[in-house]
């Protein structure tokens, strides 16, 4: 694997860092402005709002940028949000600059995905896309606890000067190691949004906001869950939550060579692992090991469909990837929401606690229905197999190392 994925590896430590320490900063920060928590909770739905608009603006604004620049001037804006919340005097800058941090996430990996899959030979795509997002696994087990601790002792605004010191560092990686990327000479806006109205795109948008849903239907109360069913003492929720950082490293290393051997075959199986895990994490929740164990395969089965959802619509995209392969991440951010609030729905229904555990199956269920069916209608179309990948074989064909240049 060329040496440029680590300084795209760096850039999704960053942003992973940054999109889940706020969760274990709201009371420090509540307590720092004088607002409540539910209120700071704003905070995630601003990152999350920024990353949904962000993502297909940005990457049309960008359309006709060398992808190097593109990338660069991401990272540039990421660093100068997370200053921004540093600094902010009060909570409406902070909102502020929760949302310009988020705006950048979504098209960086829209960006990154294709300028990965351009750095290495056909059949090694998926595994150069999924060595980027293992920046972002990793920030879950190292990158958000160590913030999170860090925010706790010496305040939440040290832990966002740290993260703008990991954006400046991303910077000069992707300035020094990722090589210079000839573009598409047809790409355009136009086309960007022609390749995006492609009914399998757009099923497989829909595929990931529902198979996503279903893992944060049950991520976003995972720390409760642990403390009011499992009987963890609070103090042991950071290890909880890294062992399903664990989880996602371990999901994204096996997903890469198993989508290029078998795209489809491998987000079917994902989504199928995941609504299985879901339905015995409702009983396993209860017994401590058995809901640790539990907690890493729900981790490594619910990021296992990040890699093949992220190629499949880089693949049906065909000529103008970029665009779908952000708004992949507009939709994993909508999924994160619906899936947050139809779990919340669910304990304030008096389902319990454990309820998530099924409404995430439901979700995986139906993410997996919506998948098999655009597989089945793409195979009606195309008389047999799959297409070939767009970053193979379409206008922008794979770029070995020697035909990039610093």
């Amino acid at each position: 694997m060329p040496l440029a994925l680590l300084a795209l590896a760096i850039s999704a430590f960053g942003i992973g860092t940054t999109e889940f320490v706020m969760m274990g900063l709201l009371p420090n920060v509540a307590d720092d402005l004088g607002t409540s928590v539910p209120t700071a909770g704003y905070l995630v739905s601003a990152y999350a709002l920024g990353v949904v608009v962000g993502a297909p603006l940005l990457t049309a604004l960008g359309s006709r940028i060398p992808r190097k620049r593109m990338l660069i001037a991401l990272m540039a804006l990421f660093t100068v949000g997370n200053l921004a919340s540093a600094l902010a005097p009060n909570f409406g800058l902070l909102i502020a600059g929760r949302l310009l941090a988020g705006l950048p996430h979504g098209a960086f990996f829209g960006v990154g995905s294709v300028v990965a899959a351009r750095l290495v030979s056909e059949g090694r795509q998926a595994r150069a896309v999924a060595t980027m997002f293992l920046g972002l696994t990793v920030a879950n087990i190292v990158g958000v606890p160590a913030a999170t601790l860090l925010g706790q002792h010496l305040g939440w605004r040290a832990t966002f000067l740290v993260v703008t010191g990991i954006g400046l560092v991303a910077m000069a990686a992707l300035a020094r190691l990722v090589p210079e990327i000839p573009r598409d000479q047809q790409a355009g806006l136009r086309r960007e949004l022609g390749a995006l109205r492609d009914r399998q795109v757009l099923l497989g948008l829909l595929t990931a906001v529902f198979g996503f849903a279903g893992v944060f239907a049950v991520y976003s109360y995972l720390a409760s869950m642990m403390t009011e069913v499992t009987g963890f003492a609070e103090s042991s929720v950071t290890i909880v939550l890294a062992l399903f950082g664990i989880g996602m490293t371990l999901g994204a290393l096996v997903a890469g060579p198993l989508t290029d051997r078998a795209l489809r075959p491998t987000l079917y199986g994902s989504l199928a692992a995941l609504a299985l895990v879901l339905v015995a994490f409702d009983f396993t929740v209860h017994v401590k090991w058995a809901a640790m164990a539990t907690v890493v395969v729900l981790g490594a089965v619910g990021f296992m469909t990040t890699t093949p959802l992220q190629m499949l619509v880089m693949d049906k995209a065909r000529h103008a990837p970029t665009l779908a392969a952000a708004s992949n991440h507009s939709a994993f951010n909508l999924a994160n929401a619906g899936g947050a609030w139809l779990g919340g729905a669910a304990i304030a229904a008096g389902w319990g606690w454990t309820s998530p555990t099924l409404v995430g199956a439901a979700l995986a269920v139906a993410g997996l229905a919506i998948a098999v069916t655009a597989g089945l209608m793409d195979r009606a179309s195309a008389g047999a197999g799959e297409p070939s990948r767009v970053v193979a074989r379409g206008a922008e064909p794979a770029m070995s190392p020697e035909r990039v240049t610093h």
